[in-house]
């Protein structure tokens, strides 16, 4: 039984304001648009189930740790003590977010680009699609240990832009249209350790549709 000092911290006013405010702003693991085996035979069914329910979860779950922290952190020098916690789980709960976007099954238009003007702005500063994906390929394998490989939006210079981040660092310095994730745990079960075939078989089930839809909003 709650002691009675207990019950009345708990029903306080602002004590009960803060609470309901930290439960508004936990993060939780988005769903799927898909189930874990639609993407086959491209990612296996078990690869997507640990990387969502397993990897992902684990970020959030560590992000939401990392915040409370932050807000309870009595001093300036804990609060800088926590900001690696910070960016690395909330760079993975961001990538992660917006990589189960970036997929689509085959039967959904997965790996389908159609004309318009995503297409035509690949083909103004790549030359071709397919020498843009020999180009993210290439420089999103080079990458050495974990990151993500990203094609992003200059909105300075106007143009897609192939670039890398490392580990779970989200992509600040331009706007992701499409990012690939290249840690181990994306791939290997399937792939070993061999990136190419992976990062060659991905475009299979890249939905460029939502490409577009983020392109379009920012160009």
């Amino acid at each position: 039984m709650l002691s009675l000092t207990l019950t009345r911290s708990i029903f306080h006013p602002s004590l009960a304001r803060s609470l309901a405010l930290r439960a508004a702003t936990l993060h939780t693991l988005p769903d799927l648009p898909y189930s874990y085996d639609a993407l086959e035979p491209h990612i296996s069914a078990e690869i997507m189930e640990l990387h969502h329910s397993k990897h992902h979860q684990a970020y959030v779950n560590g992000l939401n740790a990392a915040e409370e922290s932050y807000v309870k952190a009595p001093s300036t020098r804990d609060r800088i003590a926590l900001q690696a916690a910070l960016k690395f789980n909330g760079g993975g709960h961001i990538n992660h977010s917006l990589f189960w976007k970036n997929l689509a099954p085959v039967k959904e238009g997965g790996g389908k680009l159609k004309d318009g003007k995503f297409k035509a702005a690949l083909e103004r500063d790549f030359g071709s699609v397919d020498a843009f994906k020999k180009q993210f390929n290439a420089t999103t394998a080079g990458i050495q240990g974990s990151g993500w490989g990203w094609l992003g939006y200059n909105s300075k210079t106007k143009k897609l832009e192939i670039v890398t981040t490392s580990n779970q660092d989200p992509l600040l310095t331009h706007e992701p249209i499409i990012g690939v994730d290249i840690w181990e745990h994306a791939f290997y079960l399937q792939y070993k350790n061999v990136k190419a075939d992976y990062l060659n078989s991905i475009w299979n089930v890249i939905n460029f549709e939502e490409a577009e839809a983020r392109f379009t909003e920012v160009a």
